[in-house]
């Protein structure tokens, strides 16, 4: 299984830069196998009704990019220089793991301050990232962040324009309840309030996972061989209650609709021995054409990068030749590609209608 089989051509011009308003407005392709349906968000209650299970990462995107300042004493004297730094994760013995722009000239035990509240000693450093020791933990650092910090935006929107306050609401969802995302759960972005209550209405049930999503998510895949490629990992947790609704879905012969690669990974992580089981710890589950899905039937995605192993993932569940057909529809009917772009809903075939 070669790189290229995942690869497509894609025009610039299709990569958002800005979500739909309202959120529920943007298109929505459905896939039922090879049926192709061109619909949008809001239409997704007409589809969906009692029996379906929808699962959503209820994580928090944090403000993790920052711009600060590190001061030394040099022959000069005094010498100040900028430093600018994006969150990646917590590490295993506290502090926060990070990238730093320019690396090579940070050293260990520098102190960087990024606002007249927050501040941070650089523990230690290697030749990709930096672990940083802040000055704040629990509420107070969340606070000092939030008025710090930049929405950390993908990498194809950053290299477009820069975060601004608007993102601060468009890069986060509205149920997101824990913080430690450094990535938003972009398909999760399509849902409101009304959607969200239109879908109850229907009698669609909702189970919640959290799965903190981490920078590795945007990492290229750099060996010819897909299957040798190693996944990040990224930190989730399935509860007890999540894990008793999914099961219960899947005992009555209801759908599970995971909402985002993420949800996805997850609950598949939990049930590598069977049924659902309440789950903590991180997971680098890396899910390419081949593998049995144990719990998902069906997921709303966005349109992903060619070659990564987002494209893998979807061709999984539908199928190579079908998620090629797929992409080739939605280019030519000019969906919106990527994290503030367009939805998809990917039924396989077996999977029973309403």
């Amino acid at each position: 299984m070669k790189l290229d089989d995942f690869d497509f051509a894609l025009p610039e011009s299709l990569i958002a830069t800005r979500p739909a308003r309202p959120r529920t407005s943007a298109r929505l392709l459905v896939a039922r196998g090879r049926a192709i349906e061109d619909l949008h968000v809001f239409d997704l209650p007409g589809l969906l009704g009692p029996g379906d299970l929808l699962v959503l990462n209820n994580t928090r995107v944090i403000p993790a990019r920052l711009t600060g300042s590190r001061t030394r004493s040099s022959t000069q004297g005094i010498v100040t220089a900028k430093v600018e730094v994006t969150l990646l994760d917590p590490s295993a013995g506290g502090g926060w793991r990070a990238l730093a722009k320019p690396l090579r000239k940070v050293e260990v035990g520098e102190m960087i301050s990024f606002s007249s509240d927050l501040s941070a000693v650089v523990a230690s450093k290697d030749e990709q990232s930096l672990v940083l020791d802040f000055n704040l933990t629990g509420a107070e650092f969340d606070a000092a962040l939030a008025q710090a910090g930049a929405m950390p935006l993908p990498p194809y929107i950053a290299a477009r324009r820069p975060a601004d306050a608007q993102d601060n609401h468009d890069y986060q969802t509205v149920f997101a309840r824990h913080s430690g995302a450094v990535a938003a759960p972009t398909a999760s972005l399509h849902f409101d309030a009304g959607l969200l209550e239109a879908l109850r209405a229907r009698g669609v049930q909702f189970a919640e996972v959290t799965l903190h999503v981490g920078a590795g998510t945007f990492l290229p895949v750099k060996v010819e061989d897909v299957t040798t490629h190693r996944m990040h990992a990224e930190w989730g947790e399935v509860t007890a209650e999540a894990a008793r609704a999914i099961n219960a879905t899947k005992a009555a012969g209801g759908r599970v609709i995971a909402v985002g690669t993420t949800a996805c990974r997850l609950i598949e992580s939990a049930a590598q021995s069977g049924p659902v089981l309440p789950w903590q710890g991180e997971t680098d589950i890396f899910i390419y054409p081949g593998y049995r899905f144990r719990v998902v039937d069906a997921l709303m995605t966005k349109f992903h990068l060619p070659k990564s192993t987002l494209m893998m993932l979807v061709s999984a569940l539908m199928g190579q030749d079908v998620i090629r057909d797929i992409y080739s529809h939605a280019i030519r009917s000019g969906y919106r590609f990527f994290s503030y772009g367009d939805a998809s809903l990917l039924i396989p075939d077996d999977v029973p209608r309403l």
